[in-house]
């Protein structure tokens, strides 16, 4: 069916569909905050008496649960549609921030930060995707970065909020959950109204059928039981989980980094954290592009190949050097958004459309994997070592091994090979 007369927000079709793309960076924005949790650590650490491990568990829960999820929210979005898919995780998400702001300790926050919201976020985060890929069927590599966009510039605005709130006298560390949870659940409920998938068979207009069909080359419209016996899954899954690691872990350490390592303030290193966030999402719609043009194979490792860098840089030359820490960190924040266009891409490209959120649903678990990987990496590392430092040669070695399997997995599946 091609566009023919469809209205989108009282404009044609081809240019309203662009819409969705704003209303999901809008919801992406919320969702993202999570990335600004380091400017939480430390002053949690004071609160309760906590070690560096320790405050890094709400994080590390949240995006666990963020991912897990993630397939429950595909298969829901199946059955309820996008908008009460969404409306479902904008409560839980809201529920998360307020309950949090009544922790007494760090489990508590945990549980009701890391799981309720965690849960939220991942029921949410799926909805904005699915609908843009489905209203963007050729070379939708920058329409859904931009939409990715907003999780990634979270962090530009709510870092140096949070920073402001637990710092003020009358709001502190546990009223900052309290009054976000409140602002983050009316925006999402609102925006959550807007969003539904295309008619069944819509194209632009000016794009056949045909050439719909192969813009982005899948030879097949796999069921997620049919994507799980190929190997480009499992190649997509891994190097996900690799990308997805080494730029949780900065984002996660991006704050204690700048103090400790780089020798910065903290007001300093929380502004910097803001710098990294422009990176983060500027990363998405630049990786989503090339990824159009290059394929994913070729921009996997490109991605690779810049973590690798900084990461031998950071490894040899970082104590005290605050213009390598800022430098590096900008890469490692660019790279995972790069791979949160890169893996949404390439699961439309290797394995259709047409049960996209599903799949992407479970290609997503690989987030929580890198999440939990380099959080525990890190933290530990931290706390055997007393610096951050000895987590970067990992991260480097584990670049190496992920350019190598994008070279030799990262593949369309071929008709009747899978297994």
């Amino acid at each position: 069916m091609a566009e023919h007369n469809l209205k989108l927000f009282g404009m044609d079709a081809a240019t309203g569909r662009w819409m969705f793309v704003a209303i999901g960076l809008l919801i992406n924005v919320c969702l993202g905050s999570i990335y600004a949790f380091s400017v939480f650590r430390k002053p949690l650490e004071t609160l309760w008496g906590i070690t560096s491990n320790q405050s890094g568990y709400p994080f590390m829960v949240f995006l666990a649960v963020f991912a897990v999820a993630m397939p429950l929210a595909g298969s829901l979005m199946a059955q309820w549609g996008p908008k009460k898919t969404t409306l479902l995780g904008g409560l839980l998400v809201g529920a998360g921030w307020i309950a949090a702001s009544f922790s007494q300790d760090i489990t508590t926050l945990t549980l009701l930060y890391g799981v309720l919201g965690g849960a939220g976020v991942g029921i949410v985060y799926g909805c904005p995707i699915a609908v843009v890929a489905k209203w963007f069927p050729q070379q939708s590599g920058l329409a859904i970065g931009l939409t990715v966009m907003g999780f990634g510039i979270s962090a530009l605005a709510i870092a140096p909020l949070m920073k402001a709130m637990i710092d003020h006298p009358d709001i502190g560390i546990l009223n900052t959950f309290l009054y976000l949870g409140i602002a983050f659940l009316a925006v999402t409920m609102l925006l959550a109204q807007l969003l539904h998938f295309p008619p069944t068979g819509w194209i632009p207009a000016g794009l056949t059928a045909a050439s719909a069909a192969t813009a982005t080359a899948p030879t097949l419209d796999l069921s997620r039981r049919e994507m799980l016996k190929t190997r480009s899954f499992y190649a997509l899954w891994a190097t996900y989980t690799i990308g997805c690691l080494a730029g949780l872990m900065a984002i996660g350490i991006a704050s204690p980094v700048g103090t400790e390592v780089a020798k910065l303030d903290a007001a300093t290193a929380a502004l910097a954290v803001s710098l990294f966030a422009v990176f983060n999402g500027l990363g998405r719609p630049l990786f989503g592009a090339i990824t159009d043009k290059l394929g994913p194979k070729h921009t996997a490792m490109l991605s690779f190949a810049m973590i690798l860098g900084v990461s031998l840089l950071v490894s040899f030359l970082g104590q005290g050097h605050a213009m390598l820490y800022l430098f590096a960190f900008c890469v490692l924040w660019l790279c995972l958004g790069g791979w949160l266009a890169i893996a949404p891409t390439a699961t439309g490209i290797f394995f259709g459309k047409k049960h996209y959120a599903q799949n992407y649903g479970f290609v997503f678990t690989a987030y929580g994997a890198g999440a939990i990987l380099g959080t525990l990496i890190s933290g530990n590392i931290k706390d055997i070592t007393g610096s951050y430092l000895g987590a970067f040669p990992i991260v480097a070695g584990l670049a190496m091994l992920g350019m190598l399997i994008a070279a030799i997995g990262l593949n369309p599946v071929k008709h009747k090979q899978t297994g």
